[in-house]
């Protein structure tokens, strides 16, 4: 009996330090314990203040890259298969309402042709509706399930990307998360301890859409220079023109370039900042093992020629001359400073957002309301516990310590596991942080009134206590599992903030069963273990 005493002991202390390392770590002052509580009680939004965002994202733009795409593959499809046609283009929806009324439009086919065309595009391009316009000219309209993918894709891709980049920037605090469940556009970031989303605006609505394109004139002043040059004012077969931005001392650029890129983002496998000559920041970027021997095919034979950078679809600094064989890496220039090159290295490493995204809404929330909540919550948990308590232990005497040390090793074990989870804490958190106290006072109620029931009915302490915690046990985890249910429910459908307050519940919840189960039954078991037999208990 006493070695199971000494091991149950032994875990409890064990859980008991682990959770409070867990929440202070090991401080060697009193500015280091308030530290390390900071830095791993995570406060959410609600409490701490920072900045809320609403974001549209462009899911048309989706629409539009799937539509260019499958443009391009239509006409090479087309030519292998002997059809001509005079030309094919897509239309340009401009709102999300309407992006899903992408159509693209086949004219001058020949009569004689429309049943090679029929035959292209039931085969290789099912996604799509064949339809007539006249004798001549034909109509493709998305079918609805491809539309529906598509804006469901772009959604989740878009979200995917954004939580990238905002964990790239060590905001573990933050949300992404879509705006109402009936929204197909609509995302709502949170941004807990920051109070100038300046510079995280600009990395969220951010493509970062890296092409390498081959030059092949230019530069030129005006697009119409650009054109004028080329004979008959029409631009060669495979080719298209992209625009460098004004800078600060030159005016705007455009330049001739290979329709289809040599590299592009997707190829990319790290990209970094780094200073270069004369101690300018700039991106460094490597490729996959595919992208480089195809990149290494491509500068070892176009040495002599230009290469443009082109990232959201602007060339990026002058084109440079290709003079030797590259493989898995290149260089992007023109950064204002350090944080430029590394704000460019991370929306590169997460990836190219599938289509542009417009602010709805922003506010910046300050402290001093999370303050406030901090506060009130503290102090009405404060004096829930302290009524508590003072209950339990005029109505339970000393099985009322009882009662109060599990209640304390409750909250310490909840407070530990949000901290080792990296859970936010916001102010419905807190709400399940009170609810648990008053769950755990319950089970302690439960125990202790079946221990009286057997001490009533005749039996000794020891077998009273024996009783009570084996007939109390069921009924408290079928209430306990009964409530995680429910959480489970809340977590599967609910928002943010109720999301936080189940969380938070569950852990409670769970604390608890071993709180009033295991460590309080320790307790008895110890004042219990003495070689004098007990004949009463104080409950």
């Amino acid at each position: 009996m006493e070695k199971q005493l000494r091991i149950k002991g032994l875990i409890i202390l064990g859980i008991i330090l682990a959770s409070i390392y867990g929440i202070v770590g090991l401080p060697k002052s009193k500015d280091e314990v308030i530290a390390n509580w900071k830095k791993n009680i995570r406060l959410g939004l609600d409490l701490r203040g920072g900045s809320h965002l609403v974001l549209e994202v462009q899911v048309q733009d989706a629409f539009k890259a799937e539509a260019d795409a499958d443009t391009e593959r239509l006409k090479e499809d087309l030519n292998k298969a002997n059809v001509t046609f005079l030309s094919i283009d897509r239309n340009e929806p401009s709102t999300i309402a309407d992006a899903d009324k992408i159509e693209i439009q086949i004219k001058g086919v020949p009569i004689d042709k429309a049943a090679g065309l029929r035959t292209v595009v039931s085969e290789k391009h099912d996604a799509w509706v064949l339809g007539t316009i006249n004798s001549t000219d034909y109509r493709l309209t998305m079918k609805p399930t491809k539309a529906l993918d598509i804006r469901h894709d772009t959604l989740k891709n878009s979200m995917a990307t954004i939580e990238s980049r905002i964990n790239g920037l060590g905001l573990a605090e933050s949300t992404v998360q879509q705006r109402g469940q009936d929204s197909e556009s609509k995302l709502l970031v949170q941004l807990p301890g920051v109070d100038d989303p300046a510079r995280i605006k600009q990395i969220l609505g951010t493509a970062a859409l890296l092409e390498l394109y081959d030059v092949r004139e230019g530069p030129y002043g005006t697009r119409d220079q650009a054109r004028q040059s080329m004979p008959s004012g029409v631009l060669p077969i495979g080719t298209k023109m992209i625009k460098s931005p004004a800078r600060a001392s030159e005016s705007e650029q455009w330049y001739i370039v290979a329709r289809t890129p040599v590299i592009t983002g997707r190829d990319l496998r790290n990209a970094r900042p780094q200073q270069g000559e004369m101690g300018k920041w700039e991106t460094a970027f490597t490729l996959n093992q595919d992208a480089a021997k195809r990149f290494g095919r491509y500068t070892e034979s176009h040495i002599g020629k230009r290469l443009a950078i082109v990232l959201d679809g602007n060339v990026r600094g002058t084109p440079p001359v290709i003079q030797n064989r590259i493989e898995d890496s290149g260089r992007i220039m023109g950064a204002r400073d350090e944080h430029d090159a590394a704000d460019l290295a991370l929306v590169l490493r997460s990836g190219s957002l599938p289509a542009s995204v417009v602010y709805l809404e922003e506010r910046t929330v300050g402290p001093s309301l999370g303050a406030d909540s901090i506060r009130q919550g503290i102090t009405s948990g404060i004096a829930g516990v302290i009524a508590v308590v003072m209950v339990m232990l005029v109505y339970y005497r000393r099985a009322g310590v009882n009662a109060t040390l599990a209640l304390i090793l409750n909250a310490i074990i909840l407070i530990a596991a949000l901290a080792y989870f990296e859970a936010v804490l916001t102010l419905p958190g807190i709400a399940g942080v009170i609810l648990t106290i008053g769950m755990a006072v319950d089970s302690n109620v439960l125990i202790f009134e079946r221990i009286r029931e057997e001490l009533r009915s005749g039996k000794s302490v020891a077998a009273a206590i024996d009783t009570g915690f084996s007939k109390a046990f069921l009924t408290i985890i079928d209430t306990h599992v009964t409530t995680v249910v429910s959480c489970a429910f809340l977590f599967m459908f609910g928002s943010g903030p109720v999301k936080g307050f189940a969380v938070s519940l569950v852990i409670g919840l769970i604390a608890n069963v071993f709180t009033s189960v295991f460590i309080s039954r320790f307790i008895f078991d110890w004042e219990t273990s003495g070689k004098r037999q007990l004949t009463t208990l104080s409950i």
